[in-house]
């Protein structure tokens, strides 16, 4: 068993090593509207803008060397500026 302060620790980590994300391979976003850890849980929100971004695909968070940390497909229209709720949850894993 992982103690619970020690994954709210690798959350922090986490946390602090996600400087961007990056839609659709192509627009960054740098600017968090929310961007903290709660409990064992990063949270970002963030705004995609609808006159950059009509449809997201691809969902990247990414580093300060750009280095890729988390990548999901998605699929989600963009009609009008659209605020986005990503979390990353950090658990034990059992097998």
């Amino acid at each position: 068993m992982i103690e619970a302060q020690f994954l709210r620790d690798l959350a922090s980590y986490v946390n602090s090593r996600i400087a961007k994300v990056i839609v659709n391979g192509s627009y960054e976003i740098t600017n968090f509207t929310v961007k903290r850890v709660d409990d064992q849980t990063v949270v970002l929100n963030y705004i995609v803008p609808a006159a950059e971004v009509s449809l997201v695909t691809e969902i990247d968070l990414r580093d300060t060397a750009d280095r890729v940390i988390s990548s999901k497909p998605v699929h989600v229209p963009i009609t009008t500026d659209h605020l986005m709720l990503q979390t990353l949850k950090v658990k034990e894993v059992t097998t």
